[in-house]
C-alpha cells in the first residue's frame, strides 16, 4: 500500500492489485491510455483528464504532477517507509548535507551568498566559468552558510570545498 500525499490537502491511501487500484478503500474503475513518456489520458466516472507528470525524484519519492493543466505536489510514501515511520526510524534515512563541494575545476565568477545567509534548497549560492561556460551552484539543502571557503577570482580544482552549512 502506498500513502500519497497531494499538497497539504489530501491524503490518500492506494493500492493495486490485477483487478483494479482501490483508494481509500474504495475500488476505482478508470480507463487510461498513455500518450507519451510522462502523459497518460484518464477517464473516471465520465469524466476525462490529462494527466503529466513534470518532475519525479525517486530518492525523495516526490513529484510534481499536471492534471488538467493545473499543478499538484505529491509526496510518496512505500510500506517500507511507512515501517519506518512506525518504528520511529523515519528520519534516520536523511543525510544532513553538510559542505559544497566543486562539480568541476573552473574560476570563482561571483559569490551570491554571505556567511550567516539562511538558504533554501535550490537557492544560488556561487557562479563557476568551466569550460567557457557559467555554471550556477546551487544550495542542495535548507540551511545557514556556515563558512565560505573561497573568494571571488579564485581558481578551484574539482571536489574542492566551496560552501559549509550548520
Amino acid at each position: 500500500m502506498y500513502q500519497v500525499k497531494v499538497g497539504d490537502n489530501y491524503n490518500f491511501d492506494i493500492s493495486i492489485d490485477k483487478q483494479a487500484i482501490i483508494v481509500n478503500n474504495e475500488a476505482l474503475v478508470l480507463d487510461s491510455i498513455s500518450l507519451n513518456n510522462n502523459t497518460s489520458h484518464i477517464i473516471i466516472n465520465n469524466k476525462s483528464y490529462r494527466v503529466e507528470v513534470e518532475e519525479l525524484d525517486k530518492a525523495s519519492k516526490t513529484a510534481i504532477v499536471k492534471v488538467n493543466g493545473k499543478p499538484y505536489s505529491l509526496t510518496i510514501k512505500d510500506q517500507f517507509d511507512q515501517l519506518l515511520q512506525q518504528l520511529g526510524m523515519d528520519n534516520l534515512t536523511a543525510n544532513k548535507i553538510q559542505q559544497v563541494k566543486a562539480p568541476m575545476p573552473g574560476l570563482v565568477l561571483n559569490i551570491l551568498v554571505n556567511e550567516g545567509d539562511e538558504i533554501k534548497k535550490g537557492d544560488s549560492l556561487l557562479v563557476l566559468e568551466a569550460m567557457k561556460m557559467e555554471n550556477m551552484i546551487k544550495s542542495p539543502t535548507d540551511g545557514i552558510i556556515k563558512k565560505i571557503e573561497i573568494k571571488q577570482g579564485d581558481k578551484v580544482e574539482k571536489n574542492e570545498l566551496l560552501v559549509s552549512f550548520s
